[in-house]
């Protein structure tokens, strides 16, 4: 089977939904900024891309109609580019990703890029399956005999998350702790430059847009302590969960043959690909089981891999991983995660990707390893070598 090489991986700094530097940005032209800049800093012929792969969640107004083709035509590649956009709900610009390396392995295609948009601010988090009670029209996504077969009116990332927390016996002191440490995590990448080589910036109508605007600094117990709980009883807040961010991110990935052809430096090479899926209801505990899959095919152990991306929707996930798994939380997230960097849906997988490979080259590391919890019980895991 061919090799499949990243030759170059960026992303936007995330910006707050609603109320930080991306909101007057259109996310076609936050997803063309991405494109541009992977065709700049290459100096790849932008007509010898044969795809482009785009990751979004919510399908829906300024993201509707072929949003990936959209990218396209708001960015300087060709119109001879085609482009597809695809939902696997967190792990869309990851499984985007996955896509593209399995083309290039095959041989199908030589040079593509798999990237990722969402503006939470122009595109609310659910508003595309929300369409139906807008129009009263049909019961949403999910029929009764998925709703019987499994006991629930809908599924729920909110419930899966405190399901979680339970099952491993997180405390809220514990995943308010975790969230602390992942926004310090986040401030010191930032005030060091840890982010200069893997930040695009994006023109706004403010000025340049370049950095993470969702960390927070001097945050202690007492003011995580007084944020609500998201259901009665619970022990999971928006302070221990994700941001919602705007963002857009993207690798060009590569075969040997178009390496030679235009002349590009790879700084990874694709290991192993995986995808697994189970219970629906729990939802976001796949990573544990994927990344188990994982170590079996690639015949790689804990022990080798050098940094780990745990997506951090909510602060259980990646604590539950780390338990169940038992790798080292000192190679996880060293550069903070999504509840301080943000979780732009779409976008995260290729953005995740962007932070473990620069991460991985800053410390002359080798093996990294990216997971995400994903709707409906799907998890994405992604090994990757650094070079």
């Amino acid at each position: 089977m061919a090799e499949a090489y990243i030759v170059e991986a960026v992303r936007t700094a995330g910006g707050r939904a609603r109320k930080g530097g991306l909101i007057d940005v259109h996310p076609a032209d936050l997803g063309a900024t991405i494109l541009n800049a992977l065709v700049d800093r290459t100096g790849v012929d932008p007509a010898g891309i044969e795809d482009v792969i785009v990751g979004c969640v919510s399908q829906a107004g300024e993201q509707s109609f072929a949003f990936g083709r959209n990218l396209v035509l708001a960015s300087k590649l060709p119109d001879s580019v085609p482009a597809v956009t695809i939902d696997r709900q967190c792990g869309s610009s990851q499984q985007a990703l996955h896509f593209a390396a399995q083309a290039i392995m095959s041989g199908t295609q030589d040079l593509v890029i798999a990237a990722g948009a969402e503006s939470m601010t122009r595109v609310p988090m659910g508003s595309n399956y929300q369409l139906h009670a807008a129009a009263g029209l049909g019961i949403g996504p999910w029929p009764k005999s998925i709703q019987n077969r499994y006991g629930v009116a809908e599924f729920s990332q909110f419930h899966g998350a405190q399901a979680i927390a339970n099952k491993y016996g997180f405390t809220r002191e514990d995943m308010d702790a975790y969230a602390l440490a992942s926004h310090a995590k986040a401030a010191a990448a930032i005030d060091s430059g840890a982010f200069r080589n893997e930040i695009v910036g994006v023109e706004t109508p403010e000025g340049l847009f370049d950095t993470d605007d969702g960390v927070r600094r001097g945050g202690t117990m007492e003011a995580m302590a007084s944020v609500k709980t998201l259901e009665e009883g619970g022990t999971i807040t928006a302070a221990n969960a994700s941001q919602m961010t705007d963002g857009a991110s993207g690798v060009l990935v590569a075969s040997e043959a178009a390496i030679k052809r235009f002349n590009l430096k790879p700084i990874a090479r694709i290991v192993n690909l995986t995808v697994t899926a189970g219970d629906p209801v729990i939802m976001l505990e796949e990573p544990i089981p994927a990344t188990r899959r994982a170590f079996e095919r690639s015949g790689l152990s804990l022990n080798d891999i050098d940094l780990f991306e745990v997506n951090e929707a909510f602060a259980a996930i990646p604590m539950a991983w780390l338990k169940a798994i038992g790798a080292d939380p000192a190679k996880l997230n060293v550069n903070g995660g999504a509840i301080a960097l943000g979780h732009p849906l779409g976008a995260s997988g290729t953005k995740l990707m962007s932070t473990l490979i620069h991460g991985l080259r800053a410390r002359g590391k080798r093996y990294g390893l990216q997971t995400m919890c994903e709707g409906g019980g799907i998890a994405n895991v992604t090994i990757v070598e650094a070079l």
